[in-house]
């Protein structure tokens, strides 16, 4: 195909095919924690903000609320998050991540570092670096 024709059809294949083959990687490595991907996200997501309300962490993982209040039960069963009162509602609670969904973050986050390293691991450094780029500029953000 002429590069200068406009983008080939099978690129975005390429870049799902590299999304299904790293979530699976993930998943896999998740797996060893007893961790779902959704479990990892709402963790990961409660990690990096202020203690929220269940309808923030909904939002936040444009997940309808009912589904964000399982997750987040099922953290709180696991020990890797509590529940306290809002300080601003006393009929409210907020989300808060703890000592141990902390560590556990921490270890998936590495994981997941590792099982990405072993996909990409046909790439020399200047390839990915170069992909880092050119997603980084598709994304629209530097990762």
């Amino acid at each position: 195909m002429d590069p200068d024709s406009g983008p080939d059809p099978a690129t975005g294949d390429l870049v799902m095919a590299l999304a299904r083959r790293l979530r699976r990687a993930h998943v896999e490595a998740l797996a060893a924690w007893d961790v779902t991907p959704a479990q990892a996200r709402a963790l990961r997501v409660l990690a990096g903000a202020e203690p929220m309300r269940p309808s923030a962490l909904a939002e936040a993982l444009r997940i309808a609320p009912r589904s964000a209040t399982e997750v987040a039960d099922a953290l709180e069963d696991r020990g890797w998050l509590r529940r306290e009162p809002d300080p601003t509602d006393r009929r409210a609670t907020r989300l808060v991540p703890t000592d141990d969904g902390r560590r556990l973050l921490a270890h998936i986050d590495g994981v997941r570092r590792e099982a990405s390293q072993r996909v990409l691991d046909v790439l020399t450094p200047a390839q990915r670096r170069t992909l880092h780029e050119i997603l980084a500029v598709v994304v629209g953000e530097d990762l």
